[in-house]
């Protein structure tokens, strides 16, 4: 039976679905691109026209997108490209095949650490940490061999299996 307290915080749930993007600024937008649909398999999308003031583009696969903006100061950007600390600030991507996207890291001759986490359960869970060229760190993980366990918060996770946000215009094809 629901406590008052869970009722309401029930009902004051935003009504949110997924992460829809990451924005990243850089210092060179084209340099970016190359990255993210060369080396993680990202897809260039159209942007609004209203965005035309200011360089920039929309990427998007995997069910989220990176909004990629030219940086106009670059004390925004990390100053050490080549830093890596898994404690530091990262987007994390789930893998499906850790050695292939090893290979991959190596055959772009990126500068990556791997590491191996094991919980005293015995579930592994591997990682590849690297840099996308403006040095904002990027993980790699199977992070699916972790379950969550909510913390107090039973059935208050949602997983919005019944829709696409945003939804993608499979009839508009390049070229036509």
């Amino acid at each position: 039976m629901e406590t008052e307290e869970e009722k309401k915080e029930e009902s004051t749930a935003p009504p949110l679905l997924a992460l829809n993007h990451v924005s990243r600024l850089c210092r060179n937008v084209k340099e970016s691109i190359d990255f993210y649909t060369r080396v993680l398999g990202f897809v260039l999308v159209e942007r609004p026209p209203a965005l035309d003031n200011f360089d920039g583009a929309w990427l998007f696969n995997y069910g989220v997108g990176i909004h990629l903006v030219q940086s106009q100061d670059e004390d925004k950007l990390p100053s050490d490209t080549h830093h890596l600390d898994p404690m530091d600030n990262h987007i994390s991507f789930q893998c499906e095949d850790m050695e292939e996207m090893e290979g991959r890291l190596k055959e772009f001759n990126a500068k990556y650490i791997k590491r191996t986490m094991e919980d005293e359960s015995g579930t592994k869970i591997d990682q590849l940490f690297f840099n996308d060229p403006d040095g904002f760190m990027v993980e790699i993980c199977n992070c699916e061999n972790l379950k969550l366990v909510p913390a107090g918060s039973m059935g208050k996770i949602k997983l919005p299996f019944d829709r696409h946000n945003p939804p993608v215009d499979l009839n508009k094809v390049e070229g036509n």
